[in-house]
C-alpha cells in the first residue's frame, strides 16, 4: 500500500515554515491513524517534485519522521509507516494513571500484575516451578546466621567474591576476564540504562533488531535516541542490510542479543559474528551485547565478545532468568576506563546495589547444587519445548525458528488471525499474551505473538481451543454462500 501523493499539502502563503507544516501533518496523519501502519510513503524524489520543494526538505521530513519512530526504512524498499505500539490493560485489574510512556510499558505492566489465578505466556521469566525456590530459601537463612551486616551499604562495584565467580563462569564461554572488569547492577535493564548514559547522547541513532525486545526499544526511547531496525535472520543480523543502513545512517551503537534474541531464538552463527564485528569497526559502532540467555542456551554458542577484546564492546548479563526474577543481578562486562565511568554513575543514580542481595545469588550460584539445577532446567525446557510446538502445531500455529534452549516461541498465527485480537479475547479467560507488534516492525507482526512456554498449560490450550473456536465460526459466517453472494 502506498500513501497517496495528493496525502500532501502544503500552503506556501503561510508564516509557518513549510518544513514545520509537513511535519506537523505527517505526524497527525499517522497518530489519527489516516495512514496505516506498513504503507509505503512516496520517494523523496517524486513527492519533492509533487510538493515544488527541495529533495533535502523532503529527506530532512523524513528524517524527522523516522526520529519520532513514525516511520522506518527498509533498505533498498522505501520509507513505511510505523506501528504504534498498542497499549493493553487489564480494565479493572489495573487502575494505575495513564502517562505519555503508557504505551511502552502496557505489556509489562499486564505481566507484573499479581493475579495467582491467571496465565501470563507474555510474561519474560520462568514460573517459580523452574527455578531453584529451595536453594535461595536455604541461601537465605545461611546469611541471616551469618555475622555480616544486613543493614549497610554494599561496595561501588559490588558484592566482590559474586564478581570473581563471574568473572570465572564467563571465562568458560571464552569471556576472559578479572572482577575489576564487572561491575554489578541492580538488573540487566539498569546495566543498559547506565551504558546508554555513558556512551551516548539524545539524537543517537542506535541500530537495533528487528524482531526485538520490546523494552530495549523503550529504554532507547527515554533516553531520546533514533532506533534503527535491522532484519533478524535465522544466524544472526541480515548482513546485507546491516551493511546497508551502516552506509545509510549514522549510527553509533548496535543493541542486540547474540545468543537466544528475544522474541525469535535464534544465535549468531561464528560466520556472520566475524562479518558483523568487523563491519561496526569499520564503521566505528559500539557493540552492546546482551547476553541475559546465557545459561539457558545448552550449546557452545558464539558471543560477539568472546570473539573481540571486550575494551572495544560492552557486555551485559544477569542472573535473573536462572535464579529468581525478585532477586535482581545484573553485570557489564568493559573496559577499566568504562567500568571505573559506569561505578560513578552507579554511585550517582542509585549508590550501590544490595549487597545481601548479591551474597543470596553468590551463595546459590557457588554451592553444588546450581549446575545440577542448570542441566535439569535446560533438559525439562527441551521437552517442554517439543511438548509445545506439537500442540501449537496441531492448531495451525507454526514456529518461525525452532530454538536451541530457552523458554520463548515465535510464533506465526493460523488462517490469518490478528494476534492483537486474539490477545484481547484471552484477556477474558485471564490469559496475557504477546502479541507481534511489540516486538516487530514487520507489516504483518500481527501474524506472529512470542509466547513463554512455562506458561502453555493445559489451561492455556483448553482456553485456546475455545478462542480457536469461536473463530472459526465467525470466519464461516462471514463467509457463507449467502454472504457472499449478497457481496
Amino acid at each position: 500500500m502506498l500513501v497517496p501523493l495528493q496525502g500532501f499539502t502544503v500552503d506556501k502563503a503561510s508564516q509557518i515554515a513549510l518544513r514545520q507544516q509537513l511535519f506537523e501533518h505527517c505526524q497527525q496523519q499517522i497518530l489519527a491513524g489516516h495512514w496505516q501502519a506498513s504503507a509505503r510513503l512516496p520517494s523523496v524524489r517524486q513527492l519533492a517534485a509533487h510538493l515544488q520543494v527541495s529533495n533535502f526538505t523532503v529527506a530532512e521530513l523524513y528524517d524527522r519522521l523516522q526520529a519520532q519512530n513514525l516511520v522506518f526504512s527498509r533498505p533498498g524498499s522505501g520509507i513505511f509507516i510505523a506501528r504504534l505500539n498498542p497499549t493493553l490493560t487489564l480494565a479493572q485489574h489495573n487502575n494505575a494513571e495513564t502517562s505519555q510512556l503508557a504505551s511502552e510499558v502496557a505489556l509489562m505492566r499486564q505481566t507484573l500484575q499479581r493475579e495467582p489465578s491467571w496465565l501470563k505466556p507474555a510474561a519474560g521469566w520462568l514460573t517459580e516451578q523452574y527455578l531453584p525456590v529451595q536453594q535461595v530459601r536455604q541461601a537465605l537463612k545461611d546469611i541471616a546466621r551469618e555475622g555480616q551486616s544486613l543493614t549497610e551499604y554494599g561496595p561501588a562495584q559490588g558484592y566482590l567474591p559474586l564478581r570473581q565467580y563471574l568473572a570465572s563462569r564467563l571465562a568458560q564461554l571464552q569471556l576472559v576476564c578479572r572482577a575489576s572488569d564487572l561491575l554489578l547492577t541492580h538488573s540487566a535493564t539498569h546495566a543498559l540504562d547506565l551504558v546508554l548514559r555513558l556512551c551516548l547522547k539524545p539524537g543517537d541513532q542506535v541500530l537495533v533488531d528487528d524482531p526485538g525486545f520490546y523494552n530495549f526499544q523503550a529504554i532507547l526511547r527515554l533516553h531520546q535516541l533514533e532506533l534503527v531496525f535491522v532484519p533478524r535472520a535465522k544466524d544472526g543480523p541480515d548482513l546485507e542490510a546491516l551493511t546497508q543502513l551502516l552506509q545509510q545512517h549514522k549510527a553509533k551503537a548496535y543493541l542486540t542479543n547474540s545468543v537466544l534474541s528475544n522474541p525469535v531464538g535464534t544465535s549468531i552463527t561464528p560466520a556472520v559474528a566475524f562479518q558483523v564485528l568487523s563491519l561496526l569497526r569499520q564503521h566505528q559502532v559500539l557493540l552492546i551485547e546482551d547476553d541475559i540467555y546465557a545459561d539457558l542456551e545448552p550449546q557452545s554458542a558464539i558471543r560477539y565478545t568472546s570473539l573481540a577484546d571486550f575494551a572495544d564492546n560492552i557486555y551485559i548479563g544477569s542472573l535473573s532468568k536462572t535464579i529468581s526474577a525478585d532477586l535482581r543481578v545484573g553485570y557489564i562486562l568493559a573496559s577499566n576506563s568504562r567500568i571505573a565511568a559506569l561505578t560513578d554513575l552507579k554511585l550517582m543514580t542509585s549508590t550501590s546495589t544490595p549487597v545481601t542481595v548479591e551474597r543470596v545469588v553468590y551463595k546459590v550460584l557457588s554451592s553444588g547444587s546450581y549446575k545440577r539445577h542448570i542441566r535439569q532446567l535446560q533438559q525439562e525446557l527441551d521437552r517442554l519445548r517439543q511438548y509445545c510446538l506439537q500442540q501449537f502445531s496441531a492448531r495451525g500455529f507454526s514456529a518461525w525458528h525452532e530454538p536451541s534452549g530457552g523458554f520463548a516461541l515465535w510464533l506465526q498465527l493460523p488462517n490469518q488471525l490478528s494476534a492483537t485480537a486474539l490477545a484481547k479475547q484471552m484477556l477474558a479467560q485471564q490469559i496475557v499474551l504477546a502479541p507481534g507488534g511489540h516486538f516487530s516492525q514487520w507489516p504483518d507482526a500481527d501474524a506472529y505473538m512470542r509466547v513463554n512456554i512455562t506458561e502453555c498449560t493445559a489451561t492455556f490450550f483448553k482456553a485456546l481451543d475455545l478462542v480457536l473456536a469461536k473463530a472459526a465460526v465467525n470466519t464461516t459466517r462471514r463467509l457463507s454462500p449467502q454472504q457472499d453472494n449478497a457481496v
